[in-house]
């Protein structure tokens, strides 16, 4: 711990480990991002992406890095963090490593609002982000009326999230087998979660709600920390669980919904980030500043792996995180039995 003792005479702690352990992750992910600009068809050094950063060197590379490529990389950094932060929401609010929008099913919630909206009125941007941050709050009023008897259990609120995870996922298997099949094959694609072809125009959005959230759960302060520690003792402190967990359950359930509206459900990046930077820091709870720099990290290098690895091929970031993902979860599984 650093302790700061400013001229004012309010003292200040400062944990050295969580604060060291976000700088290095955020600065990988902003060399990976860098390494993402500068790599494929019209090849660029580290130097040369920089310049054209900076609005120097050719027109050619302006126009690759900052019109073509920049919007990706800003957005895998953004939804990254979005999911990072939406998995230590919940995974505090549960107590529970599982607790995760794609485990409890507020991420295939999200995905049946958007199908059901481009089935009504297309697939505009907005209104797919309508129908992901309808379906997702529709599927955690659900789910939180469900789990509810005398308060929200976190093994309850998973269990019960799980099941309507699963009905939830066959009613979008009937909804695509009803499609056209041109918009059929468009909503299955988009189903894996992938970042090739978005551009500016989802850029802005993304960043500005993504922030607006972020500044909500500053404003609430260290509450989820005191919610973490179980109900009575954060009632005992002054917390009003109950509305307290509501704000943040409805956050948590914004922050996939614009993830899932952007980019599609992408999977386990919320699971792991939390936990693995819990790991890193040991911090005693779920800190939601390391969690972002994780999920920014993981998910910009899983898009810079799936450019890549089969390159000219582009397969959907989805994939890659769902194949990484489906190890580290095996692993954790084994690492609770062996408990």
């Amino acid at each position: 711990m650093l302790v700061l003792r400013p001229s004012t005479g309010v003292n200040a702690r400062v944990a050295l480990r969580p604060l060291l352990v976000t700088g290095i992750l955020t600065l990988l992910a902003l060399a990976i991002g860098v390494l993402a600009l500068g790599t494929g068809e019209f090849t660029l050094s580290p130097s040369q992406v920089v310049e054209a950063l900076a609005g120097e060197g050719t027109r050619a590379a302006r126009l690759v890095v900052v019109e073509w490529r920049l919007p990706r990389v800003l957005l895998a950094l953004v939804i990254g963090a979005a999911l990072g932060l939406a998995g230590a929401v919940f995974q505090a609010l549960t107590r529970n490593p599982l607790g995760s929008p794609d485990i409890i099913g507020f991420n295939t919630g999200a995905y049946t609002g958007v199908l059901v909206v481009t089935v009504l009125f297309g697939n505009g941007y907005y209104f797919l982000a309508g129908g992901a941050l309808a379906g997702g709050l529709a599927t955690a009023a659900v789910v939180y009326l469900l789990a509810f008897k005398r308060g929200v259990q976190g093994f309850r609120l998973i269990i019960v999230g799980i099941a309507i995870s699963a009905m939830l996922a066959s009613a979008n298997q009937w909804f695509i087998i009803k499609m056209d099949l041109q918009a059929a094959y468009a909503a299955a694609l988009w189903g894996q979660g992938s970042l090739n072809g978005l551009g500016w125009a989802q850029v802005t959005p993304a960043v500005v709600i993504v922030g607006v959230l972020v500044l909500v759960l500053i404003g609430y302060g260290p509450r989820l920390a005191l919610l973490e520690m179980g109900e009575d003792a954060a009632a005992a402190l002054g917390v009003r669980v109950e509305p307290v967990r509501l704000a943040y359950l409805v956050v948590g359930v914004a922050l996939t919904a614009v993830a899932t509206a952007t980019a599609g459900p992408i999977s386990f990046v919320a699971l792991a980030a939390p936990q693995l930077a819990q790991r890193l820091t040991r911090t005693p709870g779920i800190a939601l500043v390391p969690s972002a720099a994780m999920g920014a990290f993981l998910l910009m290098l899983s898009d810079w792996l799936a450019q890549r690895a089969f390159a000219p091929t582009q397969l959907p970031v989805g994939v890659v995180t769902v194949s990484v993902g489906g190890l580290y979860f095996v692993w954790l599984l084994i690492r609770q039995a062996r408990r």
